[in-house]
């Protein structure tokens, strides 16, 4: 099977009241323990970069491996998406290098600026059979390049939500919601806005939703990064019954880096402290990579509810 776009995916997990996990992925392990994790529970999957990644690994590296996935996995219908793209040139060359899907992330600008640059790209994007997600509305937090304070997060509005789209053509949109960037989410109780996610799907009929910032921040992952000799204090994310009520609304795509991570890195630290005397890359990477898988296989039954969908 081929990389494929977002399209058929968003259609059939709209009907089917679930949402589609898009993974971030930076190395091999991570890419071979999503793609197992599909496999096991018969799912499509989004496999997304970002500019840090493409930075760290470099995006022929990353379509690489990617595509060396699909090989190993034709029955696992799989989009590589950029997340979080900063402009129009750094969008193009992941069109231009094989991705089948984009993201513009003009939340830090002005609406009409927003609405300029998001059309830009969409027009390139869909003259080369690439759909495109943007954002509206501002989430807090830091992952990768994407930093923002908490007073600045702004969410969206449900009535601009519905002009950015038929002002810009946009496949799927990103809305803030209460979601927020990286480990640190929230200081009190979370909370998702359900009454503006309803509202927007109400203008925005059939039409995917997609939440950034949605890790969950397990806690016995936290735990197990600070027992091995880890600092991850305070971390909370977003509850997974939350993430499913609003898989079962208009969200069809729910991002998940954080937990990724955590579940990769207390593997590692467990392994290199329980065996000490190892210096073998690979030991340490193989339970890394199972540990990636797991996070993978728990999100699809407990947060996107996307089992046996393909």
């Amino acid at each position: 099977m081929a990389l494929t776009g977002t399209k058929k995916m968003f259609e059939k997990a709209y009907a089917g009241h679930y949402a589609i996990g898009a993974f971030n992925v930076n190395n091999m392990e991570i890419i071979q323990g999503i793609m197992e994790g599909a496999r096991e529970k018969q799912c499509p999957v989004i496999l997304q970069a970002s500019e840090g990644a493409r930075k760290y690994a470099g995006q022929e590296y990353i379509v690489s491996l990617v595509k060396t996935a699909i090989e190993q996995y034709p029955e696992i219908p799989v989009t590589l998406h950029l997340d979080h793209g900063s402009g129009f040139q750094v969008c193009k060359e992941c069109i231009d290098g094989g991705f089948t899907s984009v993201m513009f992330d003009g939340s830090k600008y002005s609406f009409d600026e927003n609405v300029k640059i998001t059309k830009q790209v969409v027009e390139y994007a869909h003259a080369h059979g690439v759909v495109v997600e943007a954002e509206l509305g501002r989430l807090a937090g830091v992952e990768d390049m994407v930093s923002v304070d908490a007073k600045d997060a702004i969410f969206t509005d449900p009535e601009e939500a519905a002009e950015f789209v038929a002002l810009t053509g946009c496949d799927s949109l990103a809305i803030a919601i209460g979601t927020s960037h990286g480990a640190y989410k929230y200081s009190g109780d979370p909370y998702l806005d359900y009454e503006r996610l309803e509202k927007v799907g109400k203008l925005l009929p059939n039409y995917p939703i997609v939440l950034h910032g949605a890790s969950t921040v397990i806690q016995k992952y936290v735990q197990k990064c600070n027992e091995f000799g880890g600092k991850v204090i305070g971390a909370k994310g977003v509850p997974e019954d939350m993430l499913r009520k609003a898989a079962t609304m208009a969200v069809c795509k729910i991002n998940i880096d954080t937990d990724i991570r955590l579940a990769m890195t207390a593997a590692i630290r467990e392994s290199l402290m329980t065996h000490p005397e190892n210096f073998d890359p690979r030991e340490y990477l193989k339970p890394a990579r199972e540990a990636v898988k797991q996070m993978v296989i728990h999100k699809i039954d407990t947060a996107l509810g996307c089992a046996n969908s393909i």
